[in-house]
């Protein structure tokens, strides 16, 4: 059986924003909201029903960083967030970038593994950025999630 084909467009209205989705990844609305001011946001549909998201947010001329990332969780496991990551890292070459840069939680061990085989090299850890900009606590997988680790790629490659 055929998989159905998988789009992913820009979204140009605020008001289809899925906060659903990008929750799944960022459990703060303030967070979000702060980077959906500055970044471009991404959705991922099958058959006209947004599945992923993406938001990429300029850090400087050379570097593009993914803010947030995320699948809907009955469509995890199918190649749809390898193919939000390819999309960023398309979009960040036709935009002129030499690097693409994201972060996550040190108990997202699943995303550690995607990013590391998509070609994303470990490049900082960012200690307590949970603990200090989120009021609640976050656990994955049993584990609290306390630090940020930053990852980047070369896209000049």
């Amino acid at each position: 059986m055929l998989q159905p084909k998988l789009s992913i467009e820009q979204l140009s209205q605020t008001t289809d924003i899925p906060f659903d989705l990008l929750e799944l990844a960022d459990p703060s609305r303030v967070q979000i909201d702060k980077y959906l001011k500055t970044g471009t946001c991404y959705v991922a549909k099958i058959a006209s029903k947004t599945v992923g998201v993406v938001v990429l947010n300029e850090i400087d001329s050379f570097h593009i960083e993914v803010k947030n990332i995320a699948v809907r969780t009955k469509e995890q496991g199918k190649g749809i967030g390898k193919a939000l990551l390819r999309h960023s890292e398309s979009r960040g070459r036709d935009l002129g970038y030499s690097k693409l840069i994201i972060g996550t939680g040190n108990s997202s061990i699943r995303q550690l593994a995607l990013y590391q085989k998509e070609g994303f090299e470990m490049d900082r850890i960012e200690k307590d950025f949970f603990l200090k900009n989120y009021s609640t606590p976050i656990f994955e997988n049993g584990i609290q999630c306390k630090h940020l680790v930053i990852l980047k790629k070369d896209l000049s490659k």
